[in-house]
């Protein structure tokens, strides 16, 4: 069977759509690098679709009735939006689920030293990385430093025309017979990741007795460096210790070939799957089904923690909501989950002809052919994965077909070549449908990833299909 590309039936009208959308989605993917920038950006979003706070609503009793619009946050890190439906919430919900995190070098706690002349901060990378791929690129810093008394300083260097960059260096050709004769995985080690941030010392000058003058040699760069921490952000050493700050790709993302089709840019993984599943939530109109949109931390790390899939933020703000309408109990929250649908939308692999041999052509995706679905994901025999039933993949084939949403299948790879995991295998857990859907994607968990523009806009248009059904 072969798949369609959509920009070969697009009318114009859609072409001008996707496009559109294509330069939104580049606009939040550049400002948004951080899970903590996208939560910011997604509650100022539903806030003007008119969305309301779960905790004010549960604080001031309000009751929730149909057609009302809730957000739901955790730790500024993960976000629920729900929009009540005409049916009730013990026929089920339909599910988009993203995540908003991305690979990406993390800062240590005790991360600021001097060597050589050169001040750096240690890393720690987060997520599958080629490590080899973040040298020698230019590097942004985003995140948060909370002081002792509770003050949060916002840190974003890197971004505008006039900050300075920072990067990770690499041995120069010259010299580098022996390391290039490494594998890959050990071409860079992880402890080499440490980031340059600065090269000119503090110069004190004193005056002795005899009126000669006296300096201080003691790391002075380093010295140099928390002056300027200081002066800029009011901060000292010790402050790292309650920070969360991220080195992400320094500058905005961009078109990419000279039709300009693609985008270049970092987080694609999984933000592209994270946006249209936002606008998609946003633009809806009155729904038969109570929708639901979560967008979560931590899936490159195994969603863990209080802010990943497999904490109780998601189960724990539906019972809200049901309390808020009159009818929880835990057996109709358990009935409410089971009977709900999912997308669990998380990116793929799209077919590469320069590495060819990696993928099955017969079960592969391409870029332009549409929104992805993954039957399952997994590795080799399937381990880890979500393995979606017939009659559900029957069910959303309708729904789009009949929306005309261009779409296709794929498998990560070939069979024992490797493979990956969405958060889809923590939802079935509940007995709910769930499979996995997305975009296709060049260059995955790269520092600069590759899509097409019209599959961006064409899983906005799968999802908000989606939402408007009825389930199986």
């Amino acid at each position: 069977m072969e798949t369609k590309n959509a920009w070969e039936n697009y009318t114009v009208k859609q072409v001008k759509e996707a496009e559109a959308f294509a330069a939104d989605y580049i606009d939040f993917i550049s400002t948004c690098k951080t899970e903590r920038e996208c939560v910011d950006r997604i509650i100022e979003e539903a806030e003007k679709a008119g969305y309301k706070e779960l905790n004010t609503l549960i604080k001031s009793g309000k009751k929730i009735v149909r057609g009302d619009k809730i957000y739901s946050v955790c730790m500024n890190k993960s976000v629920a939006l729900f929009k009540i439906g005409q049916r009730p919430l013990c026929e089920g919900i339909n599910i988009l689920g993203a995540h908003i995190d991305s690979p990406r070098l993390d800062i240590k706690q005790n991360p600021l030293y001097e060597d050589g002349g050169l001040a750096y901060l240690d890393t720690h990378y987060y997520g599958g990385v080629k490590k080899y791929q973040w040298v020698t690129i230019p590097l942004a810093l985003h995140g948060v430093i909370v002081k002792k008394d509770g003050t949060t300083v916002i840190v974003n260097i890197g971004e505008d025309e006039d900050d300075p960059v920072f990067f990770v260096s690499d041995l120069l050709i010259h010299l580098a017979q022996e390391q290039m004769d490494k594998k890959a995985a050990k071409v860079i080690e992880g402890e080499a990741l440490d980031i340059i941030i600065g090269n000119r010392p503090l110069v004190i000058r004193s005056r002795s007795k005899d009126g000669s003058e006296e300096k201080k040699d003691k790391d002075k760069v380093k010295k140099n460096i928390l002056d300027i921490l200081k002066k800029n952000y009011g901060i000292i050493e010790e402050d790292f210790l309650s920070a969360e700050l991220e080195v992400v790709p320094a500058g905005r993302a961009r078109e990419a070939g000279l039709d300009k089709s693609m985008i270049l840019g970092y987080g694609h993984d999984d933000r592209v799957c994270a946006y249209p599943s936002l606008m998609a939530m946003l633009e809806s109109g009155d729904l038969k089904k109570t929708a639901c949109c979560i967008l979560v931390d931590k899936e490159e790390i195994g969603s863990v923690g209080a802010t990943g899939m497999k904490s109780h933020f998601f189960e724990n703000s539906l019972a809200e909501i049901m309390s808020l309408m009159g009818n929880y109990s835990e057996l109709d929250l358990r009935r409410t989950l089971a009977a709900s649908c999912m997308l669990s939308s998380d990116v793929s692999a799209g077919f590469d002809p320069t590495y060819a041999s990696a993928f099955d052509k017969k079960n592969v995706c391409y870029l332009g052919n549409g929104v992805v679905f993954n039957k399952f994901t997994g590795s080799r025999g399937k381990s880890g994965s979500n393995d979606a039933n017939a009659e559900y993949i029957a069910y959303l084939r309708d729904i789009l077909d009949k929306d005309k949403v261009f779409y296709q299948t794929a498998e990560l790879g070939k069979v024992d070549q490797g493979g990956g995991g969405t958060i889809a295998y923590i939802l079935a857990l509940y007995g709910m449908n769930v499979i996995d859907s997305g975009v296709a994607v060049l260059n995955m968990h790269a520092p600069w990833e590759c899509v097409s523009k019209a599959d961006v806009f064409e899983a906005k248009r799968c999802y908000a299909a989606f939402l408007k059904g009825v389930g199986i």
